[in-house]
């Protein structure tokens, strides 16, 4: 069996019952060389693998195992079965004998106690005759059968006639295969999936049976026989066939065009093909037919052979076609053509290509000339292409008047913002997920659009100063960097606002009060900071959760999907779980609660003050801070700098360390920088003390270099670095010290024993890491320029003692 036959055939095999496999009790004992079943089973198991061993006999009493749904005894020896063997088994749905030596059909008792199987695997065997047992008629809720023999005869299919249910035959040919006109009459399958070997001559009386019996016929290993099977089919007065789909085949561009053409002309609604390998590729245009009675044509994971040939002449052909649903998807296709004539196409889909935003677009003279010969497709889809620009997309589709949904997800997408777009008018459902768009994409929509999807893109704030999309009803911008909800100013008749996964800490409930129309909310698995300005938001959840809202507004997950994420304290609580206080948040309470206690303090110190003449003292150490500040403002001198062996001392968090040795140093030592910039991990002399280690290094350092983020003020040695710098600076000046903001730090998070950090971070300015790489450059200039000055040419050597 090859590998796209056996894949296909495990589908049918796990599909049916895909809901339940993933709960389901799961024992792998495949390829260990085992010659019996197992006798250690647990009796809970519901899938079991047996496959690739050595296991020759099935017994009764192998499987004691009453809830076994699933079992494959593939690529074994099989030879017998036990007529009782599944007797223990009532819930056996899916089961895989392939691949064995299995000699008879028609004696297969072991099938009488199966009786809800659904799908039953029995090729690749030795059975020489196709002829079923009454066993077969047992199985009424079958809707898979694979089956292979030499021979096929009348009859043979009669006992699966009850199986009203069967929906997949698979026939696996053999090589020498005879064949009896009729003999498929029994079968009442909806599907009939013939699988060739190697080489092998279609069947002329087997594809006529098929064609007269079956909705839908899957034509699978096909190397050869298609100058026949076109005759066959064009000389045919009735076809019942509706789909007709070639699975693995290997085909030249001439037999592949002739078939096309010749199932154009037949009744068969719907042709596909599924890893085509085509070969002998053309150089000219291709003639396809001009009108046709089938209405799609679909082609998935097609491959070239060919190295010369013309892409141009490949897509003329298929986009020329008369259908009114084209599909070719998981092909490396870089361009696709537009129409000689206006199309009939109302479908369109180009997934997982690698199509560019020259689609559709033809060069004339140098200049682009967009296709209008488009204008009945109603459906397009692009999802997982190539294209990069939204504004030329936009330009590519303008003569699609009848374009209604359109599907740009997965793509590398941009807008500018700069030049207008061109979008056709009736476009009601956009999808533009997975792109790069920011928040102008705003100024890049159809007018008319009612369902939009910008989930996982780089949203950061929906603009109040966009055109009004008065027909939006549902928006999705789940995935983004939201920091606040949108208003609905601009959407008066949204009904659905998805905001999951973005960076919301405390919505304002306020900005809702103009969706009147809003129904559905969904603001889950944001960093909710549980402070007073999450109570508003939060009641809005109390109230979903009890369906007393005044506007009937849904919070979808509320309340199991929205947690804290700040204080500490409550992080991963429920924001229904936590309490504020109104203490807390009621400026009148809290007043009133700090306000007397504060009073009396006052007053106390200020008696105590005056007792201890505490203001004297004070005026004295304020005068002497003066003199020195002024003192210490005059120009630095040469002298000045004795001793001074560094331009910059760097203190940082050890959690932060990547990125000062991957990022900071080779931007600010060496040749980048040119600067010498001392660190505890160079500089540091072992058997000092720390506490002697960092007075040295600031003091041997003409400025310090705090590397700010959430790790740093967790710090203790980082507190002591920061406070011993803070008293250089009284020597150097308040320039000795450079802060350098990793991350964003709000002052709330800051603890009180860094009330230094906080006074520099409000007076001085300091540099702040940016996440745009296009910004880095600028930003280690900047630092470069605040840590430079001349030194004295001392070597630059270890701290000595």
């Amino acid at each position: 069996m090859s590998p796209v036959i056996a894949a296909l055939w495990a589908a049918i095999l796990v599909g049916l019952e895909q809901s339940a496999s993933s709960l389901s009790i799961t024992l792998d004992r495949s390829s260990q060389n085992l010659s019996s079943v197992p006798r250690d089973l647990p009796e809970d198991v519901e899938v079991l693998d047996l496959s690739c061993n050595h296991i020759q006999q099935l017994h009764r009493g192998d499987f004691n195992t009453t809830y076994l749904w699933f079992l494959n005894v593939s690529w074994n020896s099989l030879e017998v079965i036990d007529p009782e063997t599944f007797l223990d088994t009532p819930h056996l749905k899916n089961l895989d004998l392939s691949h064995n030596k299995l000699k008879n059909l028609s004696s297969q008792q072991y099938l009488f106690h199966t009786e809800n199987l659904s799908v039953l695997n029995l090729a690749h065997n030795k059975f020489l005759t196709m002829t079923l047992g009454s066993e077969f008629s047992s199985l009424v809720k079958l809707e898979g059968l694979a089956l292979g023999a030499v021979n096929i005869s009348m009859g043979d299919l009669k006992n699966i006639a009850a199986a009203k249910q069967l929906r997949t035959l698979t026939l696996f040919l053999e090589d020498e295969l005879v064949y009896e006109p009729g003999s498929l009459m029994d079968a009442h399958a909806q599907r009939l999936q013939i699988a060739f070997t190697h080489n092998q001559i279609t069947n002329h009386d087997l594809i006529a049976d098929a064609l007269t019996i079956f909705d839908e016929v899957e034509l699978m290993n096909l190397t050869d026989g298609y100058e026949d099977l076109g005759k066959q089919l064009s000389e045919r007065a009735e076809i019942r066939t509706s789909h007709l789909y070639l699975t693995n085949i290997v085909i030249n561009w001439k037999d592949l065009t002739d078939y096309v053409n010749v199932v154009l002309k037949t009744s068969i609604a719907h042709l596909s093909a599924t890893c085509v390998a085509i070969n002998n590729l053309p150089y000219k245009d291709t003639d396809v037919a001009k009108t046709s009675k089938m209405k799609s044509f679909t082609a998935r994971g097609a491959v070239v052979n060919s190295f010369f040939f013309s892409q141009e002449a490949v897509y003329n052909f298929f986009i020329n076609m008369p259908v009114e649903s084209l599909a070719i998807m998981e092909t490396s296709i870089i361009h696709m053509t537009c129409p000689k004539s206006q199309s009939p196409i109302r479908h369109l889909d180009f997934s997982y290509c690698a199509l560019s935003d020259t689609i559709f677009s033809s060069l004339d003279s140098r200049e682009s000339t967009e296709c209008n010969n488009l204008g009945n497709v109603r459906k397009l889809i692009l999802v997982g292409n190539n294209l990069k620009s939204l504004r030329l997309i936009s330009t590519r589709l303008q003569y699609m008047m009848s374009l209604q949904h359109l599907d740009l997800s997965l793509n590398l997408l941009v807008y500018d913002g700069l030049a207008h777009c061109a979008w056709p008018l009736n476009i009601i459902n956009m999808t533009l997920s997975s792109n790069g768009l920011t928040d102008s994409v705003f100024n890049c929509l159809p007018p008319g659009t009612e369902t939009l999807d910008l989930q996982n893109n780089q949203v950061s704030v929906v603009p109040s100063t966009i055109f009004k999309l008065n027909n939006l009803l549902s928006l999705n911008l789940n995935a983004n960097r939201l920091r606040e909800l949108p208003v609905c100013d601009s959407f008066p008749i949204l009904n659905k606002l998805l905001l999951k996964s973005n960076s919301l800490h405390a919505p304002t409930a306020s900005k809702l009060k103009g969706c009147l129309k809003l129904k559905v909310l969904d603001v889950s698995y944001n960093p909710f900071t549980c402070t007073c300005a999450i109570r508003s938001f939060r009641s809005i959840g109390i109230m979903s959760e009890k369906k007393t809202s005044p506007t009937g507004v849904e919070l979808v997950g509320w309340p199991s999907d929205y947690y804290c994420n700040y204080p500490e304290d409550v992080r991963y609580s429920t924001l229904k779980d936590i309490w504020i206080p109104e203490v807390s948040c009621n400026a009148g309470f809290l007043a009133a609660a700090i306000l007397c206690p504060s009073v009396i303090v006052i007053v106390a110190v200020v008696a105590l003050c005056r007792r201890l003449d505490v203001p004297w003292y004070m005026g004295m150490i304020w005068q002497w801070t003066r003199a020195k500040h002024r003192a210490r403002r005059r120009q630095v001198r040469p002298e000045d700098l004795v001793g001074v062996e560094f331009h910059a001392f760097v203190s940082y968090s050890q959690h932060d360390i990547d990125w000062v040795h991957n990022s900071l140093l080779p931007n600010l030592q060496g040749p980048a920088g040119g600067l010498r910039i001392c660190h505890h991990e160079k500089n540091f002399v072992p058997g000092k003390t720390i506490i002697e280690n960092i007075i040295t290094c600031v003091e041997k350092s003409r400025r310090s270099v705090f590397v700010l983020s959430a790790h740093f003020i967790k710090s203790d040695w980082c507190h002591y670095e920061l406070y011993f710098a803070s008293h250089q600076r009284l020597a150097r000046g308040s320039d000795s010290i450079v802060l350098v903001l990793l991350e964003p730090l709000p002052q709330y998070m800051i603890p009180s024993k860094y009330y230094q950090l906080k006074i520099m971070m409000d007076r001085h300015t300091y540099l702040e890491w940016p996440q745009d790489r296009a910004k880095h450059r600028l930003f280690w200039a900047n630092l470069r320029a605040a840590l430079q000055t001349d030194l004295p040419n001392a070597p630059v050597t270890e701290l000595e003692e």
